[in-house]
């Protein structure tokens, strides 16, 4: 049968949170991470179902309470309750796939990024989702693979586009050649053109550079990417030299890529001094909207009116992400969408 694994934009059923609590590095700024939570939280519910995970039930009261209090609607919104070591939807979530119309729900293995990081909890996480909530329709599969959803985009037609610095390092103990992982791929995602990024990366993202932080898939064969104009900055060479690997990229029909370049934010940097990985690319595609993180920047528009161009029948919303980068990742990273079929109806 085939396998298609659907593009971010395709018609979604809900999106998944896994809620930040105080047994996590976010407990010394839980109350302004929070803020940013209930903000994507109420986009996602103004369009479809939300799915959260929460750590216990204390947790789980806790953000009703926040809910009602922030008045959020919550006729859409739908728990599962089990212990979390982190946040990281994006990366531990499920990533689906149909075949043929029937929703193929896989369950890859989260290393942590390589075992920077304790993450035996987040990756018992789809387990629990597909027993709580998984329609009956829809099928789950567990995969001897260790994948994480920020590693990969698709455009729904059978190209996967990724890193060779995520997908080909050995931490994460996969041991395959890139032929041998595009084998794979192409027999659990249903992908049939690779497209393999060897240029950009982003200070203070550990997870080997995500695609999802450079480089995103938009409709009509068109890509969004980071692009920085800045010869002091640190990003500017492998900025440049990944934006003529993108020229370079074709499609499945042999046509370049219409590219649409988001600015650079100005840096951002925490108490100790580190740089903090803010990158507009890091933006969430729901139904009818993309939440887009901004920085407090004056690139915060700029980066707003690029993505509308290239998402021209959804409607751009800023989602104030500060908070969010002080734990190295961004709004992509916190969420994972779940395309029609996994809640049935």
């Amino acid at each position: 049968m085939n396998t298609v694994f659907p593009a971010e934009w395709t018609a979604q059923d809900a999106v998944l949170l896994t809620w930040p609590h105080q047994d996590t590095d976010w407990a010394d700024i839980l109350t302004s991470v929070e803020v940013t939570y209930i903000a994507i939280a109420r986009e996602i519910l103004s369009e479809q179902s939300l799915i959260i995970v929460a750590h216990n039930d204390a947790l789980k009261a806790h953000i009703i309470e926040l809910f009602k209090n922030n008045h959020v609607a919550t006729e859409r919104l739908h728990f599962v309750t089990c212990p979390t070591n982190d946040t990281w939807a994006r990366d531990h979530g499920p990533i689906s796939t149909y075949q043929g119309e029937k929703l193929h729900v896989l369950d890859f293995t989260f290393n942590g990024w390589g075992n920077k990081y304790q993450s035996d909890l987040d990756n018992a996480i789809n387990q629990h989702l597909f027993n709580s909530l998984l329609s009956a329709e829809a099928s789950s599969n567990k995969i001897d693979l260790t994948l994480e959803g920020g590693g990969i985009e698709t455009d729904g037609k059978g190209t996967l586009l990724t890193t060779s610095e995520c997908l080909l390092n050995q931490n994460r103990g996969n041991n395959l050649s890139k032929q041998a992982l595009e084998a794979r791929l192409k027999e659990v995602l249903g992908i049939n053109h690779f497209l393999w990024l060897d240029h950009g990366y982003l200070a203070g993202d550990d997870t080997d550079s995500h695609i999802d932080t450079l480089v995103r898939f938009a409709p009509n064969d068109a890509l969004v990417y980071v692009a920085c104009n800045d010869h002091e900055d640190e990003h500017f060479s492998a900025l440049a030299e990944m934006a003529e690997q993108l020229k370079t990229f074709r499609t499945q029909d042999n046509k370049p890529y219409t590219l649409y370049a988001l600015p650079w934010p100005s840096a951002k940097y925490n108490d100790e001094g580190d740089r903090l990985p803010a990158t507009y690319a890091n933006y969430l595609i729901i139904n009818n909207k993309v939440l887009v993180p901004t920085y407090q920047d004056k690139n915060d528009q700029t980066a707003l009116d690029v993505i509308a161009n290239a998402y021209p029948e959804h409607q751009v919303i800023g989602i104030d992400c500060v908070p969010l980068i002080h734990q190295f990742g961004s709004l992509h990273c916190i969420t994972m969408q779940l395309p029609k079929g996994f809640l049935g109806s």
